[in-house]
């Protein structure tokens, strides 16, 4: 089944990105707070799980990437495959067959689960993302400002129908957990399958119906060493790492500081819905202000939007529910800078006599570094004596949710500014 009855070429290519972001949101955000809260599992051992999944996925990225340039002529079977294994252990993460009893029993063993499981996502996810990410980098075969162009246009239907996916993703879950405890399992099972019917359509419709992967006559497989002999792209990369940080702490922590200092779990989807329809809705501008003022430059408002608004949040207690929907919106309308400009960016710079994969490799190992990082959070937070649930002995919580991630998008702005245009 494709939507190539329905959708232009380039939004068939950018569907996939709706069952992406659908898989990338539960994982890295709503997981922990799922396991934690409605499991059961310890705080801190959670976060380390978290922690050493992501770091063992982290190291794998180059390889993959250096991988997929040499299977481009096989690639829709590496698709096929890496899409059922996400399938299988989207479904398995959020329906485990293990249950902690009294006094903490089998917590190891769902501790296990939850690596084992969260290692085969992240690895299914790196293997379509990458390979994704590199299709959409060859989507055109000149070096021009009509290319330019074309690349925001493809980025801007990934991203944007990414953003649906994040906002599905965002208010299924939560809806499912404010009900009735035994239909809970039931509506979780519908919920991965209906992913993995999205997931199969993004797949066919990427194959069938999507723009061609341009691949140019004398590609080379890049290695690590190689990537990293491009100038340009070595100094993108801290900029890029910085600025990934200061997303996905926020990210990791968004429920526990929804339910703790905002005291609003009953909000939370709406939260979170608000923020993604934000982004959604800000980023057809972010692209046509690219297109005027350059990509460096739109990306650099966008970071100060994005640390205007989210400051605010510092300042917020209990009760807070307008503001912090007033934050969720303006911080989610600079969401769209940091997910369509920088890949676009990258894409930018990459030789056209070199494979694309490979960069896009070491710069998806950048994002799950960051993620990694982003897990430690859970650790720090316990030692500041914070404990979900209590809304006493939050600042740890504040300091760390909002201010941290300030200062480190300050820095990436700042060596953005640096950055050769």
């Amino acid at each position: 089944m494709t939507l190539s009855r329905y959708l232009s070429p380039q939004a068939c290519y950018g569907f996939l990105g709706l069952p992406l972001a659908m898989a990338a949101l539960p994982v890295y955000v709503q997981i922990p707070a799922y396991y934690t809260t409605q499991l059961g599992l310890p705080l801190a051992s959670t976060g380390l799980v978290l922690f050493f999944a992501r770091l063992i996925d982290t190291v794998q990225d180059p390889l993959l990437g250096r991988m997929i340039d040499q299977r481009q002529k096989n690639i829709g079977t590496w698709l096929v495959f890496a899409a059922i294994l996400l399938a299988l252990s989207f479904y398995a993460l959020w329906l485990p067959p293990i249950e902690i009893g009294a006094g903490g029993a089998n917590a190891n063993a769902l501790l296990t689960w939850l690596a084992v499981m969260l290692i085969l996502a992240y690895t299914a996810h790196s293997m379509i993302n990458i390979a994704y990410l590199s299709w959409g980098a060859r989507l055109t075969d000149s070096a021009s400002p009509s290319n330019t162009s074309t690349l925001l246009g493809a980025a801007a239907w990934r991203e944007g129908l990414g953003l649906i996916g994040v906002i599905l993703a965002s208010l299924v879950p939560s809806v499912i957990m404010l009900g009735l405890p035994e239909q809970i399992h039931g509506r979780l099972t519908l919920y991965a399958l209906g992913f993995s019917v999205l997931l199969g359509i993004g797949i066919s419709s990427l194959l069938t119906a999507a723009p061609k992967w341009q691949q140019h006559h004398g590609d080379t497989a890049v290695s690590l060493r190689e990537a990293l002999a491009n100038h340009q792209f070595r100094r993108l990369l801290p900029i890029y790492f910085l600025n990934s940080v200061s997303v996905s702490i926020p990210a990791t922590l968004a429920l526990f500081f929804i339910n703790d200092r905002i005291q609003a779990p009953q909000m939370t989807g709406y939260f979170l819905a608000i923020y993604f329809i934000a982004g959604a809705a800000g980023l057809p501008g972010w692209i046509m202000l690219a297109r005027r003022i350059g990509t460096i430059a739109a990306w650099k408002l966008g970071m100060l939007l994005a640390v205007i608004s989210f400051v605010g949040a510092a300042f917020l207690s209990g009760g807070d529910i307008a503001l912090y929907m007033l934050i969720c919106a303006t911080s989610g309308l600079a969401l769209g800078a940091d997910l369509a400009l920088p890949p676009v960016l990258l894409a930018e710079i990459i030789p056209k006599d070199q494979a694309p994969a490979g960069y896009y490799g070491v710069w998806t190992l950048l994002g799950k570094l960051a993620l990694a990082l982003s897990g430690l959070a859970l650790p720090v937070l316990s030692m500041l004596a914070y404990q979900p649930g209590q809304f006493a002995n939050t600042g740890g919580l504040v300091i760390i949710y909002a201010v941290f991630p300030c200062i480190l998008k300050l820095w990436a702005m700042r060596s953005l500014h640096r950055y050769p245009s």
